[in-house]
C-alpha cells in the first residue's frame, strides 16, 4: 500500500472532510453529483494495484457504466499509457470523503477527478500535487475556469469542463406577455418582463434558494452582477441581490415554493409550462428539448447589463501525492490523454459540458448553435473558491443563504439578513 510523500501534512483531513461536506452541491457536476455509488460504473476494483501496470483513477460519474463512451475513453488513455486501468465511480460527496480518507491511510488514487470546489480543500489538506510538481500543462486553460483550482498561487488539476447557469425561458409565455426576450439587458428589464407575464396571467420565474450550496450556486450571479464581493456580503451590492429576489416573491413574480426548491424541482416548475424563465444549467438541455414547448436560453443579466458572473461548476482532473514519485510520469499521461484537445469535444459531450479551451469551444459551437450562449456564459464564469478564498468560501456561503433564507421568509429584512451573515462569516474565517 503506498502513502503519502514524507514532508506532506494530512493531520487535518477530517476536519477538511467536515469542510467538504457543507461545501458541496449537486449543482457542479452535470446534475450527478447525487449519482447512485453502487452503479454499474463503481463495479470496478477500488484497491490500489500492485506494481506500475495498474494505475486507478476515481471520478464521480456512476452513471456512465463500463460500456459507456467515458469509460472506453479511460481504457484508452491506459492503453495509450501503457498500462491498465482500474476505474471506480463514486457519488461526488462520497467520493470526497473515500479521497480524504485513503490519503490518510496512504491509498490515494493515481488520478482522481474530483468536484472543483473540493480542489482547494484536498490541496490545503497535502492530498494533491501542483501542476508545478506534476507538469501538467494548463496554458490553454480559460484563466477564469483555472482559477477554480488554486490555491495558494498554485494550480491542482485541470478542467475536465466546466457547466454554469444561465436563464431558460418559454417563448409561448413571453409572446402572449408582449415580451421582446431581446429587452431583457438588466436586472430593470428583466423585472419589468416579469411584470407583463403576471399581468397576462402566467407566472414569472422560478429558481433554487433551498437553504443548501445548491441555493448559493443559483444566487451568486445576482450576488456578483450586482457588483458584491464574497468577502462583504452586507455591501450595499450585495444587499441589493437579496432585495431583488426579496421584492419578487412580494409582488408574485417569483413563487414562495422557490425557498424550498432544488434545482431539479425548480426545473420542473419551469417545464410545467407557465413559467415565462427558469435559472438552471447546462445539464438540463436534454430536457428542455421534452419539455413540449419552444424554449430559448439567455444568460443571467447583470444589475446594470451584460451577462452576470455565474458560479463555475464541473471537475478537475488532479494527480494525488504518491510515495512513489515514479508514478508521476505515467499518471501525467493518463491525465493529458484525458483532457486533451482531441479527446476534450467528445469527453464535455457525453459529460454535459462547455469544454475549457476556446479551441474546442469553437468547436462545440460548430456543431451545435444552441451552445454559443453557454460558452459566452462560461466565459464570464467565476469559481466559488476563486480570488483566493479557498477552504475560506463554504464558511461564507453558508451564512449567505441562510440570510437569503431569511430574507424571502420575511423574518428578516434585506439589509439586517446580510449584515447578520456578514459577522457570522467574518468569524468564521478568521
Amino acid at each position: 500500500m503506498r502513502s503519502a510523500a514524507p514532508g506532506r501534512h494530512l493531520a487535518g483531513l477530517a476536519i477538511a472532510a467536515l469542510a467538504v461536506a457543507s461545501g458541496l452541491a449537486g449543482c457542479s457536476s452535470s446534475g450527478t453529483s447525487s449519482g447512485d455509488s453502487t452503479g454499474a460504473g463503481a463495479q470496478a476494483s477500488s484497491s490500489q494495484a500492485a506494481g506500475g501496470g495498474a494505475y486507478t483513477i476515481w471520478d464521480p460519474y456512476p452513471q456512465h457504466d463500463k460500456s459507456s463512451d467515458w469509460v472506453k475513453l479511460l481504457e484508452s488513455c491506459g492503453t495509450q499509457a501503457g498500462v491498465t486501468v482500474e476505474r471506480t465511480a463514486y457519488d461526488t460527496t462520497d467520493l470526497t470523503n473515500k479521497t480524504l480518507l485513503a490519503a490518510q491511510q496512504g491509498n490515494a488514487p493515481d488520478v482522481l477527478i474530483v468536484d472543483n470546489p473540493v480542489v482547494s480543500t484536498l490541496a490545503e489538506a497535502g492530498v494533491l500535487t501542483s501542476t508545478e510538481e506534476n507538469k501538467l500543462d494548463t496554458s490553454a486553460i480559460a484563466p477564469n475556469l483555472l482559477a477554480a483550482g488554486q490555491s495558494g498561487g498554485k494550480t491542482y488539476g485541470v478542467p475536465i469542463g466546466a457547466n454554469t447557469l444561465a436563464l431558460y425561458y418559454n417563448k409561448g409565455v413571453l409572446k402572449k406577455a408582449g415580451v421582446d426576450v431581446a429587452s431583457v439587458k438588466d436586472w430593470a428589464s428583466l423585472t419589468a418582463a416579469l411584470e407583463k407575464v403576471k399581468a397576462a396571467g402566467k407566472k414569472g420565474i422560478t429558481f433554487s434558494a433551498i437553504g443548501t450550496e445548491e441555493g448559493s450556486f443559483q444566487f451568486l450571479p445576482w450576488f456578483w452582477g450586482s457588483g458584491a464581493q464574497l468577502t462583504k456580503l452586507d455591501s450595499p451590492e450585495g444587499v441589493s441581490a437579496v432585495a431583488l429576489w426579496t421584492d419578487w416573491l412580494k409582488k408574485g413574480y417569483a413563487p414562495n415554493s422557490v425557498i424550498n426548491n432544488t434545482q431539479t424541482t425548480s426545473w420542473q416548475e419551469f417545464a410545467g409550462g407557465d413559467f415565462a424563465f427558469a435559472e438552471n444549467g447546462t445539464w438540463q438541455l436534454a430536457n428542455a428539448e421534452k419539455a413540449g414547448f419552444e424554449y430559448g436560453i439567455i444568460p443571467v443579466p447583470a444589475k446594470d447589463g451584460g451577462t452576470a458572473p455565474a458560479p463555475t461548476g464541473g471537475e478537475f482532473v488532479s494527480i494525488p501525492v504518491q510515495q512513489d514519485t515514479a508514478r508521476y510520469a505515467v499518471s501525467q499521461k493518463l491525465v493529458a490523454c484525458l483532457t486533451s484537445t482531441d479527446n476534450s469535444l467528445s469527453t464535455t459531450t457525453t459529460l454535459s459540458y462547455i469544454a475549457p479551451t476556446e479551441e474546442v469551444q469553437a468547436k462545440q459551437v460548430e456543431q451545435n448553435a444552441g451552445l454559443k450562449v453557454w460558452v459566452e456564459a462560461v466565459k464570464a464564469a467565476k469559481g466559488r473558491t476563486s480570488d483566493d478564498l479557498g477552504t475560506k468560501y463554504p464558511k461564507i456561503s453558508e451564512p449567505m443563504w441562510n440570510a437569503v433564507q431569511a430574507a424571502l421568509s420575511g423574518s428578516k429584512s434585506p439589509q439586517q439578513a446580510m449584515a447578520e451573515a456578514q459577522t457570522a462569516a467574518a468569524s468564521a474565517t478568521q
